[in-house]
C-alpha cells in the first residue's frame, strides 16, 4: 500500500497544479463525490441535506474565495465522508492560502496571519444534548430527552423552523460519516455579535461517527468545538486558534487521545476572535442541573501555551465531569485548572440544584451520577470514564507554567497527590520550541511559536499507566501527544507544509546484497533534501568494495524490491531510472572501506537530467539507491539498499 501511496501523492501534485475549479453554488440534495482533479470553491454556505452523502476523495483541494463566506454544513440525516490520506490529505482552505502554494504544490505555501477567510465545516447529528434554549415557544426538557434540539452556532435559519441548523435528537450511536486526514485553515466566518463559525463544529455525533487526524489552523474562533453527542477524536491538531482551542459543551460523553494544541493569534482582534484564550473549555450542560452532563475522558494531550498573555490550560463550567491522563502542559500563560463555574449563558454553576460540588467530583468516583434530572438509564448513558474520579488531572508534565497562581486551583484539587503521579518538570519535556520575538495582537503580547517538535522529552517519555486498550483507545506508555521519535503530523498538515513542524523527509527500505567479500553497502542521508537549496544534503553508501567503480541512482516511479541477477541484491526503485556520473569508491581493494556519495542539492541545482526530468518542487518524493562493481560475484554488480526522500522547500 505504501508504494501506491507514493504514487498517489506524486499524480495528486500534478493534479492539483493542472485541476479545474468547480463553483459551488447551490445544496447538496443527492449523493455526491468531489474528485481529486477539480478545486471546489464554496461560494455561499452549502449543506449537504438530509438523506444525501457527499463523499471527498483523497487530495481534493476545497478552495474558496477569499472574505466570500462559502462554508459547509452537513444537516442532521446526512452523511459525509472525507478520504484524506497522509500522502494525499483533503485540504479546505482560501483563495489566498492557495496563492502561496509552489505550482499549484498542496505540500508547499507560507504561513500567515490571517483567519475569517472563509466559512467552516459543521455536522450535525442526532445524539443527546443538553440544552434549555432552541429558540422555540416549546422548550427542551432537563432530563435527557430524544426531542430536544438546538441550532448550531454561526448557521443561519433561512425562515422560521428552518431544520437544516438543528442538531440533537436520541441516538448517541447515530453515524455522520467519517473524517480523516483533513487539513482546515483561515476559516471561520464571523456571522455576527458572538455568533462565529468553528473550524470544525460537532453538534450531537453520535459514536459511530469516525473522525481522525484533523487539523485547525488559524481559525478565527475555536478550533474544534462539540456540543452534546458521544464523538470520538483522535490525532488531532489545532494551532493559532482565537478563542479557545478544544471548546466542549451540552454534555458531551465522548473519548478524545493525541491532541496537539499550539495557543497563539489567527488576527489582530481581541482575545476570543482572533487572540487564543483557554486551550481546553469544558462546559457540563446549558443549564447546570440538566442531563446529559458533560462526562469525558482525554488522553495523551499536549498543550503548548502563550506565555506572558495566554490564558488557561483547562478551564471548567456548569458541573463539566473530564478526565485528563498522560499529557503535557507547558508555557501555560494563566491557571493549568482554572474553575469558572459559570459559562456565562445563563448557566448556574457547579452544586447547582443539588448536582455535586466543584471540590466533591474531584473525590467522587466515576461510577457515582447524578440524581438530578437522570435518565432513566443512567449506566448506558455514561460509559467512557472507566476508572479514577470523575474529574481528575493524572499521570501528566508540568513545564514553565510561570503565573503567580498557576497551580493555585490544582493544588486545592489534589492535582499534586502522589497517587496522581504527576510532575512538575525542571527539564523541557518536548524535543524542541523556537518562538519569535513579542508582538502586541488584540492588546496581549504574543510569543509567535516558529517552529515545534512535539515528540516526547525527558518525563514526557514514560507514563506510570496507559490508556485502556478498549478498542479507540490506543494504550500509549508515554505523556503527550506523540510517542517517542514519531511524528504524525508529518506530510500532511499544513505546520508541516510550512515548515513550522519537523518533516521526517527521509526513509531507508530494501535490503543490501553480500558481496564477494562479505560487505553489505548501506545507504544513508546527512541533511535535509531541498527544493531551493544548492547544498546540504548528502546521500552516503558505505560499506562498499573499495577501489571499484560504481554510481548512485534514482526514480520518482515509487519502491520496488525486485531480485537483481543471480546474486543476493534487489532493484529497489522502480523504472524509468537517472543515473548520477560514475565515481571510484576509493578505500582498499578486497576491502568493504568504498564509499560513494554525492550532495543532491548540489547535483540537482546544476544538473539537467533526462530519463525522469528534473521535478524539482517541494512535496516530490525520490527513491535512490546505490550500484557498484563486484567482479568475482555472479553478477559482477551489486547493490545497496535504497533511501525514499521528499523534498522540502
Amino acid at each position: 500500500m505504501r508504494n501506491a501511496s507514493i504514487l498517489l501523492a506524486s499524480f495528486a501534485l500534478a493534479a492539483t497544479a493542472q485541476a479545474g475549479e468547480v463553483l459551488v453554488t447551490s445544496n447538496i440534495s443527492t449523493s455526491t463525490t468531489w474528485t481529486a482533479n477539480n478545486v471546489y470553491n464554496l461560494q455561499q454556505q452549502i449543506y449537504v441535506l438530509p438523506g444525501a452523502t457527499l463523499t471527498i476523495e483523497a487530495g481534493t483541494v476545497i478552495a474558496s474565495t477569499t472574505n466570500l463566506g462559502g462554508s459547509l454544513a452537513v444537516c442532521k440525516g446526512a452523511q459525509i465522508f472525507v478520504n484524506g490520506t497522509a500522502a494525499n490529505p483533503v485540504i479546505m482552505t482560501s483563495k489566498a492560502d492557495t496563492a502561496t502554494w509552489v505550482a499549484g504544490n498542496p505540500h508547499t505555501g507560507t504561513y500567515r496571519e490571517g483567519a475569517n477567510e472563509w466559512g467552516n465545516l459543521t455536522i450535525m447529528g442526532a445524539g443527546y444534548i443538553s440544552e434549555n434554549v432552541n429558540g422555540t415557544t416549546t422548550p427542551n426538557t432537563a432530563t435527557p430527552n430524544a426531542a430536544n434540539f438546538a441550532p448550531m452556532e454561526g448557521l443561519v435559519a433561512q425562515f422560521p423552523g428552518d431544520t437544516k441548523v438543528l442538531y440533537g435528537g436520541g441516538n448517541d450511536d447515530d453515524d455522520s460519516g467519517s473524517i480523516s486526514y483533513v487539513s482546515i485553515r483561515y476559516a471561520g466566518k464571523v456571522v455576527g455579535l458572538n455568533n462565529e463559525l468553528n473550524g470544525l463544529s460537532l453538534g450531537g455525533i453520535g459514536r459511530n461517527t469516525e473522525i481522525h487526524h484533523v487539523e485547525i489552523l488559524n481559525n478565527v474562533d475555536d478550533g474544534i468545538e462539540i456540543w452534546g453527542g458521544t464523538v470520538n477524536l483522535k490525532h488531532f491538531s489545532i494551532w493559532n486558534v482565537g478563542d479557545d482551542s478544544l471548546d466542549i459543551d451540552q454534555g458531551w460523553r465522548g473519548k478524545a487521545q493525541f491532541g496537539l494544541i499550539v495557543q497563539g493569534h489567527s488576527a489582530n482582534a481581541a482575545q476570543g476572535s482572533g487572540v487564543g484564550d483557554n486551550a481546553i473549555e469544558m462546559d457540563g450542560a446549558e443549564n447546570s442541573d440538566w442531563q446529559p452532563v458533560t462526562t469525558s475522558t482525554l488522553y495523551n494531550m499536549t498543550v503548548i501555551g502563550q506565555p506572558i498573555d495566554g490564558d488557561h490550560g483547562t478551564a471548567w463550567r456548569d458541573g463539566a465531569r473530564v478526565q485528563i491522563r498522560n499529557s503535557v502542559f507547558m508555557d501555560l500563560g494563566e491557571r493549568l485548572v482554572q474553575n469558572d463555574n459559570i459559562d456565562g449563558d445563563g448557566g448556574s454553576g457547579y452544586g447547582f440544584n443539588g448536582t455535586t460540588t466543584w471540590a466533591n467530583l474531584w473525590t467522587t468516583a466515576y461510577t457515582t451520577t447524578s440524581t438530578v434530572n437522570a435518565p432513566a438509564n443512567p449506566a448506558a448513558f455514561y460509559t467512557v470514564q472507566t476508572s479514577g474520579n470523575l474529574c481528575e488531572l493524572k499521570d501528566s508534565v508540568f513545564f514553565r507554567n510561570l503565573f503567580a497562581s498557576a497551580y493555585t486551583e490544582a493544588t486545592a484539587r489534589g492535582v499534586f497527590g502522589a497517587s496522581n503521579n504527576n510532575v512538575t518538570a525542571t527539564v523541557q519535556p518536548i524535543v524542541s520550541i523556537t518562538r519569535g520575538s513579542p508582538v502586541v495582537k488584540g492588546g496581549k503580547t504574543m510569543l509567535p511559536v516558529l517552529s515545534l517538535d512535539p515528540r516526547p522529552a525527558a518525563d514526557a517519555l514514560a507514563s506510570v499507566a496507559s490508556a485502556p486498550n478498549d478498542g479507540f483507545f490506543t494504550s500509549a506508555s508515554y505523556r503527550g501527544a506523540f510517542a517517542p521519535g514519531e511524528n504524525w503530523l508529518d506530510g500532511w498538515t499544513a505546520t508541516s507544509a510550512f515548515g513550522l513542524t519537523p518533516v521526517t523527509s527521509t526513509v531507508a527500505y530494501c535490503t543490501a546484497g553480500t558481496t564477494s567479500n562479505g560487505c553489505n553497502a548501506t545507504m544513508t542521508a546527512i541533511g535535509t533534501p531541498s527544493a531551493s537549496a544548492t547544498s546540504g544534503y548528502t546521500l552516503l553508501v558505505s560499506n562498499v568494495e573499495g577501489q571499484k567503480q560504481g554510481l548512485l541512482f534514482y526514480s520518482i516511479s515509487g519502491r520496488s524490491a525486485a531480485a537483481w541477477g543471480t546474486g543476493s541484491s534487489f532493484l529497489c526503485v522502480k523504472a524509468p531510472t537517472q543515473r548520477i556520473p560514475a565515481q571510484n569508491t576509493g578505500g582498499a581493494a578486497g576491502s568493504c572501506n568504498g564509499e560513494l556519495s554525492v550532495d543532491w542539492n548540489a547535483y540537482m541545482a546544476t544538473a539537467a537530467p533526462t530519463a525522469v526530468g528534473n521535478p524539482r518542487v517541494a512535496g516530490q518524493v525520490y527513491q535512490a539507491q546505490g550500484w557498484f562493481r563486484d567482479p568475482p560475484a555472479p553478477k559482477t554488480t551489486h547493490l545497496s539498499n535504497a533511501l525514499e526522500f521528499t523534498l522540502l522547500p
